[in-house]
């Protein structure tokens, strides 16, 4: 599996595995999250996303415990995590409204937080989970500067952002913005002619793609798009998975999915997508059978 660089000294692998439903389910204790790991770096899968808020703010800490008994796994990955989301569940039961906190204060402690549940001394990639309408841009800029030079954080990005909001952001720091987590898919093609696409391809910054399977809707519709997916796994003897990471992994804005299975099976052929050879043709059938038209 090729490595796409973040910046000098960090680079991701090509697909990432995202962790918000690793305490979902009775498979959540050690020996399987350990399992899940494994199976991803043995394809060579090495980045790994979290939240804090994810599993109701348990999902890190669930990480973090594995990380604790197997030391020797965290010179093998990259953790991303997020902040910024304020529900009323977990630690924050008690709020009345859920809300978006951008403040230097509550990120701060959200990374303290994050570092303590996940048991690392330094996360390499923090991401503020959604655009904030209340942020005051040079304050959350100022302690993401912070962050990275106190080292806890070794690079910076965004999740949700439309390209006006990354600008914002971006205005008042040092440091670079190196990534936007964006909803991406065959089942969510807009960002391929809104403008993000083509804002991120232009700043070289890479797109993370999060639900690239259009939460399970690509493996279970039954549709004209599936249709010609599953004419395209056929070919390839993949599933439709495959054929739906294909279609990101080949366009040329460096888009990394990220896989959320929590389904040993599926996890085990994630990187089947890089059995399909997908052209510009084959990738425009895919395209025009998302829009339900042909192009213009």
């Amino acid at each position: 599996m090729e490595r796409i660089k973040i910046n000098e000294t960090l680079d991701f692998s090509q697909i990432i595995y995202g962790m918000w439903r690793l305490a979902d389910g009775e498979k959540s204790d050690n020996k399987s999250v350990l399992n899940k790991i494994n199976l991803c770096l043995e394809q060579g899968i090495t980045t790994f996303d979290q939240a804090d808020i994810y599993g109701d703010y348990s999902a890190e800490a669930l990480f973090g415990r594995v990380l604790k008994e197997n030391k020797a796994l965290r010179n093998k990955i990259e953790i991303v995590t997020k902040c910024g989301i304020v529900a009323p569940c977990g630690k924050y039961s008690d709020v009345p409204v859920k809300y978006y906190d951008t403040s230097k204060k509550h990120i701060n402690a959200s990374v303290n937080a994050s570092l303590k549940n996940m048991n690392v001394d330094h996360i390499d990639m923090l991401l503020i989970h959604r655009p904030d309408p209340f942020m005051d841009h040079y304050e959350t800029g100022h302690a993401l500067d912070e962050l990275v030079k106190s080292g806890k954080v070794r690079s910076v990005g965004v999740s949700n952002y439309r390209p006006y909001d990354w600008e914002l952001l971006q205005s008042s720091m040092n440091n670079q913005l190196h990534t936007n987590q964006i909803e991406l898919s065959l089942q969510s093609i807009e960002s391929f002619t809104n403008g993000d696409v083509a804002f991120h391809q232009k700043n070289a910054s890479p797109i993370m793609a999060w639900s690239p399977l259009g939460g399970g809707k690509l493996m279970t519709n039954k549709n004209e798009l599936t249709n010609k997916m599953d004419e395209i796994a056929s070919n390839y003897n993949v599933d439709r998975s495959a054929v739906a990471i294909s279609f990101l992994l080949t366009h040329p804005a460096n888009i990394i999915p990220i896989m959320g299975t929590n389904n040993i099976n599926r996890i085990s052929k994630i990187s089947d997508a890089f059995k399909v050879k997908m052209d510009r043709i084959t990738w425009f059938e895919l395209y025009t059978a998302a829009l339900g038209r042909e192009v213009a």
